[in-house]
């Protein structure tokens, strides 16, 4: 059975920082490629940020670079999103997502992890 949990998500001042985590069970997961989306109230789910099974290349959307940093440890079986300088229009729930490498049809989702950003 595939799980992919996330955790890390909470209430943070703007400016503060976060770091979320996905721990994934059931795939072998340097066989992924790992990102993370978010979806804030009323709006689409969006992707934020994806590294890649191989070589370890990183892409974001550009609302979040040089704030948010994807990385993995494939021994860990882990996927982090370390978030930076919080805005409040970053508040959404962030879901992890493994995609595999050669098949796109193997696709998983966590259940997501709520980042509000509030003063």
């Amino acid at each position: 059975q595939v799980q992919l949990v996330e955790s890390g998500g909470g209430l943070v001042q703007p400016g503060g920082s976060l770091r979320l985590s996905c721990a994934a069970s059931g795939i072998t997961f340097s066989s992924y490629d790992m990102a993370w989306y978010r979806q804030a109230p009323g709006k689409e789910r969006e992707l934020v940020a994806r590294t890649a099974s191989k070589g370890g290349r990183t892409n974001y959307v550009d609302s979040v670079k040089g704030r948010f940093t994807i990385s993995r440890d494939n021994a860990k079986n882990t996927v982090y999103l370390q978030i930076i300088k919080l805005k409040p229009e970053d508040t959404a729930v962030y879901y992890c997502n493994a995609v595999h490498y050669s098949n796109g049809d193997l696709i998983y989702w966590g259940q997501g992890t709520q980042v509000t950003v509030s003063s």
